[in-house]
């Protein structure tokens, strides 16, 4: 089948993507569409997110502990604190994406969800989650979307609450990583290992 679960050294079916490098293997396998639960761990997916907009997915993989390092392992409360200062170190730190519009949006959107209650940043994201029995698995790359009316949905509601470099296909790969759907394909190995719900 063009475009449906590929065979990999080991002989277990994954989604194409998965298989292209061995940090794909392992980020296929253990991450991707896995439920994620809690504020600063989806604060992290999604500045990551918006770091990899107009970039492949590898490269920020390959940087996340440097992303990790430079942005307090994006402890919301901490990185809120950033000064113009830490900002300048972002800058010049070449272990992470050095665009200054993301960095910006970054410090912007903790300082945006410091001042929320815990817990309102996974309650409206996971808020936005489909019903599982509303889609069927997809059979091919091809058959899996880019964008939907949820992730649409959820970059108003994140940008309404004032969040920035936000949009329908980043939220939707939000979405993605995080569980709250399942796109690994129909035959793919991962499938269903992870239901998305709400248990941590």
């Amino acid at each position: 089948m063009i475009g449906g679960a590929v065979a990999g050294p080991d002989g277990r079916l994954r989604c194409p993507w998965g298989l292209s490098t061995e940090d794909y293997v392992r980020y296929h396998d253990e991450e991707w569409g896995r439920a994620v639960h809690g504020d600063d761990a989806l604060f992290e997916r999604l500045c990551l997110e918006a770091f990899q907009s107009g970039l492949s997915w590898i490269t920020i993989l390959r940087r996340r502990e440097s992303f990790r390092r430079a942005f307090g392992d994006f402890e919301i409360a901490a990185v809120a604190r950033y000064t113009d200062a830490d900002k300048e170190r972002l800058l010049a730190d070449e272990g992470i994406i050095r665009n200054r519009a993301k960095i910006e949006a970054t410090l912007a959107n903790a300082r945006v969800l410091a001042g929320r209650p815990a817990g309102e940043l996974d309650a409206l994201i996971w808020s936005y989650a489909p019903d599982p029995a509303s889609r069927p698995a997809p059979r091919t790359v091809a058959d899996v979307p880019a964008v939907t009316d949820e992730s649409t949905a959820l970059a108003k509601a994140l940008k309404k609450q004032g969040l920035r470099f936000i949009g329908p296909t980043t939220a939707y790969a939000l979405m993605q990583a995080c569980g709250l759907v399942d796109d690994h394909l129909a035959d793919c190995v991962a499938r269903g290992a992870a239901s998305g719900g709400r248990a941590s």
